[in-house]
């Protein structure tokens, strides 16, 4: 191919590289071009676009690998980009601008970009090449880590007299940075043990100080991941019998047996291109740039981490993506350099709250730290500040990572009032309000700035958050700050005039609280009769029409918490979600679970045969529940009436696992058994949960009774904590778990049964009245206006007058309460519904197929389908063996 230059009308960037760093140089380059002088041509090494390596273990969450694709696909669709995926450049021949690729094909450039990226580290280990070792970089290093621990899991299974027993695979991480805590969270998802492995003295030592990883410790080791620091491995030896990793020689001493291993120690810069061209590299690797990202050659550019710039090789998103806007900008004719890089960074690990920024070890000249710890609860909090404690120098949050999206941007900056009052916990009093200014980056991942976000209200008529992400790409990459996104976003349109809308959808201007008492007041009973009162017409429609999936639910639950009779009756049917309205959760094979109501966790020995017997007959997996009671998953709809009528038979009820009312209350054993309980908790989650049972609200509500202060039944971390104490009963309420749990706060203390329960009562209904759509207890507790202190006003002094109606509203739901499964048992309208096909109401899903897994079965893969792996005993009809139940018409 000739290697003439490309025409100067129409100039040729090539790409080296085809990670987050390229997709967003490609990005910016096609958005800024608006004259179209620029083709790009990138060559990636990997058979796919590129992806969110920032969230690469969602790869176990999610059914489609596409799924972590970045950006808009159409990016890759415009005429004037070309992707060459899974195409390596194996040279480049800087006299003649041009790159050769694996197939010997020659490409001209007049712009070439190295984004290369980096490869993890593999320390020199003996025997880290065994089988069994795996790095952690790449959707393929962690689809071959899956596909071993499942391989490892099948041949541990081993067959005894009393069923299927398996062997649990032991898995070790060795790093315990960023990248090595999500790994052992990986390892964890696909059910091996998890050992990290660490050499220093803390988890993650880079962006925490000691303190901090202390307890980081904790947070990990209550995830059930073991943590080994201040431990270098000596070598890792094969197992004598199959040759795979089989355990881990420590320099101590130790040793460690295991399945398999994954090595997170860190990457290197992927710098062979730039080392065979001749271009100078530093001292630890990569390809030596100015802080316009330009290297020794004036045609030839480093972006990501394979630049070494300013002295050293960066491995975080932020300053990648920074370095491809600097080098936009220069191609465009542009004056743009590198800023320095922001190096703040966020754990993302389910339950694990971890982030840091700026100076976090302190090691600025006299500076101050103010450090908030609560070894307890796991949390660790700290900011580093100059010497007149007045300036932002950096920060450090394990367990409770509020403050971040709100500090970093203010970093070297000045705070507003006392630092120590950004640390407080909950209810400790009110962080003051921090006003960016216009230059604080919000979006370290994209670069935007306060005065970014501002101004796409202001001058680009954005009047939602969605249109501030989509014109400015802010909160778009990892979410961390979002958050400070939306309230920046609402705080500029208030302050423009522009109002910021409450509305539940297109259908209902008002929020859902005010919906909820229009609806009472005018006493409406149907969807109809609400949407045609108080529903608006959307632009370019003639009606309000049948609403949408947003506000039908919402009326369905508000209906329900007033006393509108069944969920399936008449038009509410229509309203449900699917879990409403089949009264189960659906699983992901289309079957569904059951699970019937435990009180308090307290169950016969004969009610425990019951269960059991009728998971046997249907075929059922079983599992205990966090919330101390008994799933039973695999029900094909045709069977639930069946089901529910053995356990209805039997004393049982529906356990609304599927609906947004009380779940569960979790109790421990108390008194009645407890050498050291002061009251009885058994007995009083007991009447708890037959008082709240079936109690429709904005979101799902867990309880926790424990017996004592040792707070076995883990109360605050539920939306109503009730822990014994010798005078009665103190109460706790908004903990929550979930991507963002949140301890319960003391709303009373020393409170008798009866006072309790009256509490109760008036918090539940205030909250069912007031929240908003889907809003856990904890977010309504916070933005409730006064907080915490109001709500208990309300409830306890009756501030507001309202308290007589909250107790009558609650009677009526005790005196109205129905078990939702027998009311479809006895009416044979509500019965008809549960078919599986309308012409074939009994014929089972053929599509169903299942392999064995430790003695139960599960599911099958697709990969598993299409290698013929499925139990055919499993997949096809069970033989229900017990009574069984007539439907009739």
């Amino acid at each position: 191919m000739s290697s003439e230059p490309t025409p100067r009308s129409t100039r040729h960037v090539v790409v080296v590289g085809g990670g987050p760093v390229a997709q967003r140089f490609v990005e910016a380059l096609r958005s800024r071009d608006t004259d179209g002088a620029w083709r790009i041509s990138v060559f990636a090494d990997e058979p796919r676009k590129p992806y969110d390596r920032v969230g690469l273990t969602r790869y176990f969450e999610v059914s489609d690998p596409e799924e972590l694709t970045l950006g808009d696909p159409a990016l890759w669709d415009d005429p004037r980009v070309e992707l060459h995926s899974g195409c390596l450049v194996a040279s480049i021949d800087r006299e003649n601008r041009t790159v050769t690729d694996q197939f010997g094909r020659v490409h001209p450039y007049d712009e070439l970009v190295l984004a290369t990226g980096s490869n993890a580290a593999m320390p020199p280990i003996p025997g880290n090449d065994l089988p069994g070792v795996f790095v952690y970089r790449t959707i393929d290093d962690v689809a071959a880590l899956r596909g071993w621990v499942e391989s490892k899991r099948e041949a541990g299974r081993v067959e005894t007299r009393g069923g299927v027993v398996e062997k649990p695979v032991r898995g070790a991480v060795i790093g315990g940075g960023l990248l090595g805590l999500e790994a052992a969270g990986a390892l964890k998802a696909l059910g091996a043990q998890a050992t990290v492995i660490e050499f220093g003295t803390h988890l993650m030592g880079v962006q925490c100080d000691l303190g901090g990883g202390q307890a980081l410790k904790r947070l990990i080791n209550d995830k059930g991941i073991a943590v080994r620091p201040e431990t270098a491995t000596k070598q890792m030896a094969p197992h004598h019998r199959t040759g795979d990793v089989g355990h881990l020689d420590f320099n101590d001493g130790g040793r460690l047996d295991v399945d398999v291993v994954v090595v997170a120690t860190g990457v290197r810069p992927r710098d062979e291109l730039a080392r065979a061209a001749g271009l100078p590299v530093g001292e630890r690797g990569g390809a030596v740039v100015d802080l316009t990202c330009r290297t020794e050659d004036p045609n030839v550019w480093a972006i990501g981490e394979v630049a070494c710039i300013e002295g050293r090789c960066l491995g975080l998103v932020a300053p990648g993506n920074t370095m491809a806007e600097v080098v936009v900008d220069r191609l465009l004719g542009g004056g743009a350099e590198f800023p320095g890089a922001d190096t703040a960074t966020k754990l993302k690990l389910s339950g694990v709250d971890v982030a840091s920024f700026g100076d976090a070890h302190g090691r600025t000249e006299n500076c101050v730290e103010v450090v908030w710890a609560d070894p307890t609860a796991g949390v660790y909090k700290k900011l580093v500040l100059s010497d007149d404690a007045t300036t932002l120098l950096g920060g450090v949050f394990v367990g409770d990572a509020t403050p971040y999206a709100s500090l970093r941007p203010m970093l070297g900056a000045q705070l507003p009032g006392d630092p120590a009052a950004f640390l407080l916990p909950e209810g400790a009093g009110a962080a003051p309000d921090i006003e960016l200014p216009d230059d604080a980056n919000v979006c370290s991942c994209n670069n935007v700035s306060a005065g970014t976000i501002r101004g796409a209200v202001t001058d680009h008529d954005c009047t939602s958050v969605g249109d501030v992400k989509s014109c400015t790409k802010a909160g778009t990459t990892c979410g961390a700050c979002l958050p400070l996104v939306k309230k920046i976003t609402e705080t500029e349109m208030e302050r423009a005039g522009i109002e910021v809308s409450t509305a539940l959808c297109e259908h209902f201007a008002m929020t859902r609280a005010q919906l909820f008492d229009a609806v009472r007041v005018a006493d409406l009973h149907s969807f109809s009769d609400i949407i045609e009162r108080f529903g608006t017409v959307p632009e370019g429609a003639s009606s309000a029409g049948r609403g949408c999936d947003i506000c039908k639910p919402v009326v369905a639950s508000i209906l329900a918490s007033q006393g509108n009779g069944h969920i399936l009756s008449g038009e509410q049917s229509a309203l449900q979600d699917t879990n409403d309205h089949m009264l189960a959760n659906m699983q992901k094979d289309g079957t569904y679970s059951v699970v019937p109501r435990v009180p308090g966790g307290e169950i016969t020995p004969e009610g425990l045969i019951v269960i059991g017997q009728v998971a046997q007959d249907f075929g059922l997996y079983t599992k205990i529940t966090g919330g101390q009671r008994i799933d039973m998953f695999g029900a094909r709809v045709e069977q639930l009436p069946e089901i529910w009528k053995r356990l209805v038979d039997a004393g049982f009820e529906s356990g609304h696992a599927y609906g947004k009312s009380l779940r569960t209350v979790k109790s421990c054993v108390g008194s009645t058994w407890c050498r050291y309980g002061v009251q009885d908790s058994v007995g009083m989650a007991v009447e708890l949960e037959l008082r709240y049972r079936g109690l429709r609200s904005p979101h799902k509500l867990k309880f926790g009774v424990s017996g004592c202060a040792r707070e076995c039944a883990e109360a605050r971390g539920k939306d109503v904590g009730v822990i014994a104490t010798d005078k009665g009963w103190n109460l706790y309420v908004a903990g929550n778990g979930g991507q963002t749990p949140k301890h319960a706060q003391l709303l009373a203390e020393d409170l008798d049964s009866a006072t309790l329960l009256r509490t109760i009562d008036r918090f539940l209904m205030l909250y069912i009245r007031t929240a908003d759509r889907l809003q856990r207890t904890a977010p309504w507790v916070e933005e409730y206006e006064g907080g915490l202190e109001a709500i208990r006003e309300v409830v306890l002094e009756d501030s507001l007058g309202i308290t007589d109606d909250l107790d009558a509203a609650m009677a009526q739901h005790v005196g109205a309460y129905e078990d939702e499964w027998k009311a479809v048992l006895e009416d044979p309208d509500k019965l008809a519904r549960f078919g599986s096909f309308v012409n074939a109401p009994t014929t089972p899903d053929p599509d169903l197929a299942y392999v064995a897994e430790r003695g139960q079965k599960r599911p099958a893969t697709p990969e598993e389908i299409a290698a013929g792996a499925v139990d055919p005993a499993l997949s096809g009809p069970v033989l229900v063996t017990g009574p069984t139940l007539e439907v009739r018409a």
